[in-house]
């Protein structure tokens, strides 16, 4: 009996590896056969899946955090030419600042530099996983950097990402999530309506365009970058359909099993693709509004520590056996 374990992170708690390790230590415990793999949708932890599953390098740089904060960060670069840049090293909201925390002042310079360092070192592709981000700046700073800087030299761009938000958007839809007030969510938005104007090509309207306060629809509009689907993207680069159709049960997971779990994320990708195996989610939380989407699962266990994930993963070895005894 073989178990697939394919978990987002719960977010702000486990990592996704951390999620599968402690279901997958259950499942081996009860006796059944666990396999590892977390994934991601563009959002959280995208950097770190993208990185292992490449075997690429690691990479570090100077760089400036979304204040301009002088710092170091990290990148993946493959041998094939392809760089994996987390924008949270270095537009991320979680970055220390040693002033104050503007939400009209953050901006994606930082990740603009790490974009040039990787075309430096060789790449021909760079994939930016667009989660985390502080900034509502368009890309702006990141397109400033890159040109005062020597440009991408013909390196095509790929976002990866997780909300399919407009350009013109991100602001009402993240600003809040990001320290912006109501009056800052106004003029947050009219400069993202004055960038779009100015730039070689509108992204306003553009599905995906807004994610990271529309740093993807920078990309887009400047570079023209392909503006991808996280979820479908990872679950390519980890091999998730030779490992499911292996597999005689799937285990999925998040911090909260919600009504917009169906919206794009992981698990929805993950239920899309099935081959047709029972399909056991193990989350941090159940949102009442979840509705008819629990019937795409045959259980929904509630786990919020470690101890609790490693018990679901055991009563779902335990009960698998049973159900084939």
């Amino acid at each position: 009996m073989k178990i697939l374990i394919a978990p987002d992170s719960f977010k702000g708690t486990y990592t996704a590896a951390e999620v599968a390790a402690h279901i997958a230590a259950g499942v081996r415990e009860a006796g059944g056969t666990a396999v590892e793999l977390p994934v991601a949708d563009g959002g959280e932890g995208t950097y770190e899946i993208l990185r292992d599953a490449t075997a690429a390098a690691l990479v570090e740089a100077d760089s400036v955090g979304p204040w301009r904060d002088p710092l170091r960060a990290s990148y993946a670069l493959s041998a094939d030419g392809t760089a994996v840049i987390g924008l949270a090293a270095a537009s991320g909201i979680t970055l220390p600042t040693s002033g104050e925390r503007d939400p009209l002042a953050a901006d994606t310079y930082g990740t603009g530099l790490l974009m040039v360092d990787a075309v430096r070192r060789g790449a021909s592709t760079i994939l930016v996983a667009a989660g985390g981000s502080a900034t509502t700046d368009g890309g702006s700073g990141a397109i400033a950097a890159i040109e005062e800087h020597g440009g991408l030299r013909g390196a095509r761009v790929r976002v990866l990402t997780d909300v399919t938000t407009a350009f013109e958007d991100a602001a009402a839809v993240f600003g809040p999530q990001k320290g912006a007030g109501p009056e800052q969510v106004l003029d947050l938005t009219e400069r993202l309506h004055r960038q779009a104007a100015a730039l070689p090509r509108d992204p306003r309207g553009v599905p995906r365009s807004g994610a990271a306060g529309g740093f993807s629809g920078g990309m887009w509009a400047q570079y023209d970058a392909e503006l991808v689907p996280g979820a479908e993207y990872i679950l390519d680069a980890v091999g998730f359909d030779r490992l499911a159709a292996e597999a005689d049960l799937i285990v999925v997971g998040e911090g909260q099993l919600d009504s917009q779990t169906g919206q794009g994320k992981i698990i929805s990708a993950i239920l899309a693709r099935n081959p047709g195996k029972p399909v056991h989610a193990v989350v941090g939380s159940v949102s009442p509004d979840l509705g008819g989407y629990a019937e795409n699962f045959a259980s929904i266990v509630v786990a919020s520590d470690a101890d609790a994930m490693r018990a679901a993963g055991g009563r779902l070895a335990q009960e698998f056996c049973v159900s084939r005894s």
